[in-house]
C-alpha cells in the first residue's frame, strides 16, 4: 500500500514543493495533453475543435486580467476538476452538451486502482494542480 504511494506523493511533492521549473514542464505537458485541443497551445482558445464547440473555449491567458489582476487559482482548480459542482465556464453543462470535461472523474478513472484510495485522490489534486500552475505561468 505505502509503495502504491510513493509516486502520486513524489509528484506532488517536487510540484508544490519543489522547482517551478519541474512544475511548469509537468503542467506544460499535461496541458498539451488535456488541454489544448479545445484551448490551443498557446492557451488562446484556438484550439483543433473550437470551431465545432456549442461554447467557446476562453482564453486562459486573460484569466489574471479579467479578474482584476489577481489569478483567481480556486475557481481555476475547481472547473479544471470539475466535480465539485462548479460547471465548466459558468455552467453546469454535460461533455456531451458543449462543457467543459470533468477532469477530475477523468484523471480518477486513469488512476484505476494502482493507487489505493487516498493516493488514487492525490494523483487526481497533483494532476489538476500542475495545470493550474501551468495556467497561472502563462497569463499576460
Amino acid at each position: 500500500m505505502f509503495s502504491k504511494m510513493i509516486t502520486p506523493l513524489a509528484a506532488i511533492s517536487l510540484c508544490l514543493l519543489g522547482s517551478a521549473a519541474i512544475a511548469e514542464t509537468a503542467g506544460e505537458a499535461e496541458f498539451r495533453n488535456s488541454c489544448a485541443v479545445c484551448h490551443g497551445l498557446d492557451g488562446t482558445g484556438n484550439g483543433p475543435l473550437s470551431s465545432v464547440m456549442k461554447t467557446a473555449a476562453p482564453d486562459l491567458t486573460q484569466l489574471t486580467v479579467n479578474a482584476d489582476g489577481s489569478f483567481p487559482m480556486l475557481h481555476v482548480v475547481r472547473v479544471i476538476d470539475g466535480r465539485t459542482g462548479v460547471g465548466a465556464h459558468g455552467s453546469a453543462m454535460p461533455d456531451w452538451a458543449g462543457g467543459m470535461p470533468v477532469w477530475g472523474d477523468r484523471f480518477m478513472t486513469e488512476a484505476g486502482d494502482q493507487y489505493g484510495t487516498y493516493g488514487k485522490e492525490l494523483f487526481v489534486r497533483g494532476r489538476v494542480m500542475v495545470l493550474a500552475d501551468y495556467i497561472e505561468s502563462i497569463q499576460k
